[in-house]
This record gives structure tokens, C-alpha cells and sequence, in this order.
């Protein structure tokens, strides 16, 4: 397995603890144009570790591991390589796991029934800055909640309150006291578990229910 990759490639780990899984992922994204598998890890100390080593772009991470699981590899490998861009690609279609997943800044969750050119496809869109999730879960946990605001954790709540409150991310981070890129993690999150796209969209909404005497219970 290489540990290194071309310059202008995008740089790809793999976790998985089983091995056919991870050759297949590795087969599909090495024969893609412009990116590189540069490391494999079949438990999460191994993740973190190698994760730590290589300093890759993009992980495509399962939930569930051995020693722990693949919410924790993606905490502790963003304290070390916060650059590293999470892709969830799981067995388990878990409401609450997609939620953490997106808490902890993964640009994309996927089933592992989606077909092999759609993670080659995945990969090059998170990459590039998009953030990407399996839209029949989407789907289904729209439908779920009358209320978009009804998944949100109290930290998502309050960042929602200030955005309508007019304040910029630096601001919210300053009166949250917590870093401007948790802010950006925040509004990520709470942007898809509310199916919109833009910040503008949630302070629009935000104004919008303030008029009609809505009250956010954070």
C-alpha cells in the first residue's frame, strides 16, 4: 500500500476492518482519474495512527470497528489532521449516527449499497469542498420531522438563534466561545438535518418564525 501519492492527487485512506471491503474501495479509487488510496487501517487505533502519519485529504471511514468505532476515529483524527475531510460509508441506515457523523464534520454519508463509481464520484465532490449526503436518508428524516429544527443538538440551536440574530461566524464563535471552525461545523450539520442549503435560507427561516411567535427551546 503506498504512502505517498502524486503531486495534484487527491489523497485517500481507507477504514474498514474487512479487508475484501477495503481492496475493493482501494481497486475503485486508485483506477480514478486525479486521486490515490495513500492508506488502509481495519481498526481505529490504526486510523489514528496512520491517519496522523499519511495526512490524508479524504477518509471513507465505517461506523463500526472493532476497538471502537468510526464516530471516534473521526474525532480524534480531526484533533490531529483537521484538514482530513470524513466520508461515513456504513452497513447501518442510523438516524442518530448520521447526526453525530455531520456534528463531527462529514461532508458525505453513504450507504455501502450504493454502486462502486459513485464513491470515486463522492470522493472527487467532497474533495472539492462539496458536502454530500445519501438523499433517501435525507429524504426519509424530512419526512419524519414536521419540525426541522427538531434533530438539532442545543449547540446547533444556539448558532441557529444567532444566525438570526444577524451575527457573522467569527461573532457567534466569540459569544459561544468556541473556535469559528466549530461554528462552520455547526452550520453544516444543522443545514442538512434541516434541508437547507445556504445560511442565508436559515436566517430567512429564522425571521420567518420569529414573526409567527416561534421560541427556540435551546
Amino acid at each position: 500500500m503506498p504512502n505517498a501519492a502524486t503531486p495534484g492527487t487527491v489523497r485517500v485512506m481507507i477504514v474498514d476492518d474487512h479487508e475484501i471491503v477495503r481492496r475493493g474501495i482501494a481497486e475503485i479509487i486508485d483506477r480514478a482519474d486525479g486521486m490515490e488510496v495513500v492508506a488502509e487501517a481495519g481498526s481505529k487505533a490504526e486510523a489514528v495512527r496512520r491517519a496522523e502519519l499519511v495526512r490524508p485529504d479524504v477518509m471513507l471511514v465505517d461506523l463500526q470497528l472493532p476497538d471502537g468505532t468510526g464516530i471516534e476515529v473521526m474525532r480524534e483524527v480531526r484533533d490531529c489532521v483537521p484538514s482530513a475531510l470524513p466520508i461515513v460509508l456504513t452497513s447501518f441506515d442510523d438516524d442518530e449516527a448520521l447526526a453525530e457523523a455531520l456534528e463531527l464534520g462529514a461532508r458525505a454519508y453513504l450507504l455501502k449499497t450504493v454502486h462502486g463509481a459513485e464513491i470515486s464520484d463522492v470522493v472527487r465532490a467532497v474533495a472539492s469542498g462539496r458536502v454530500l449526503l445519501d438523499e433517501r436518508t435525507v429524504t426519509r428524516r424530512r419526512a419524519d420531522h414536521d419540525d426541522p429544527t427538531a434533530e438539532l443538538t442545543n449547540a446547533e440551536r444556539k448558532v441557529l438563534e444567532l444566525i438570526g440574530d444577524g451575527l457573522s461566524n467569527r461573532e457567534i464563535g466569540e459569544k459561544l466561545g468556541v473556535a469559528e471552525k466549530t461554528v462552520k461545523n455547526h452550520i453544516t450539520s444543522l443545514l442538512a438535518k434541516m434541508g437547507l442549503q445556504r445560511r442565508t435560507q436559515v436566517a430567512a427561516w429564522v425571521a420567518g418564525q420569529r414573526a409567527s411567535g416561534w421560541r427556540n427551546n435551546a
